[in-house]
């Protein structure tokens, strides 16, 4: 099986894969092993999007570091008895670009000092006029359990999640219907929109439009057992 290795300390996992007989391919990969945190997981959906990854944590990220787990979890991958499941992305359009997270949409202030007014519109029903604040994060039921959980101390397991970040007025978050369509419009900027945790920002200013919607591709994630997106996390090198 050809494997792309994706993230930090490879060192750490190039000699098990070699030892499980796994023939690294950076170009045309049947798996994509990524080794570090969750940025590791997101950057390699990034990289290699559609194909199937395995989430591996190493010892800088683990303290409770073994290798003998990481050998069971390439045993597992060797046999073919992980399991695949597929996770909701995002897509957004913004100023002719176009956005694919597998977490979440990110639109935040550009400068910290100064917030950013915008408009929110779901299915092109305006909500709440506008919204002053830090931003708006745009979540899938995966990216649930971090920037949105932080903001909202919640998670869900179905739809896209609205989290508004800092709002000077109370506004609740929302989880939608997977099928419904957000559309951003900032009033007063500056502002940035983002990706995951893609270093790539769009910048954003007063009449600036971002519209999210569900992606018609989807992620392949690989574990030892069937897990919720808000209960994933990565194979760490302790299995658990």
């Amino acid at each position: 099986m050809k494997v792309a290795l994706v993230g930090r300390d490879l060192d750490e996992v190039e000699p098990l894969v070699a030892e499980y007989g796994f023939v690294i391919d950076q170009d045309s990969p049947e798996v994509v092993i990524s080794n570090g945190g969750d940025g590791a997981l997101l950057g390699a959906e990034r990289l290699y999007p559609g194909i199937p990854k395995l989430g591996l944590r190493n010892s800088k990220t683990s303290t409770r570091h073994r290798d003998t787990d990481a050998q069971m979890v390439l045993q597992r991958l060797v046999e073919g008895t992980l399991r695949e499941q597929r996770f909701l992305k995002l897509e957004a359009e913004v100023k002719g670009r176009k956005l694919i997270a597998l977490n979440d949409i990110i639109i935040h202030n550009k400068i910290l000092s100064s917030a950013v007014r915008y408009e929110v519109e779901i299915d092109g029903r305006n909500h709440m006029g506008e919204i002053v604040g830090d931003g708006l994060i745009v979540a899938t039921p995966f990216g649930s359990s971090a920037y949105y959980r932080s903001i909202t101390h919640s998670i869900f397991q179905v739809g896209i999640g609205l989290a508004f970040n800092n709002s000077i007025e109370p506004v609740n978050h929302l989880v939608l219907k997977e099928t419904c369509e957000i559309e951003a419009t900032i009033l007063r900027g500056p502002a940035q929109a983002a990706a995951d945790n893609d270093p790539e920002w769009v910048e954003l200013d007063a009449g600036d439009k971002i519209k999210v919607r569900k992606s018609e591709c989807f992620a392949r994630i690989l574990s030892i057992e069937t897990l919720r997106g808000d209960q994933f996390h990565l194979i760490n090198h302790t299995g658990g």
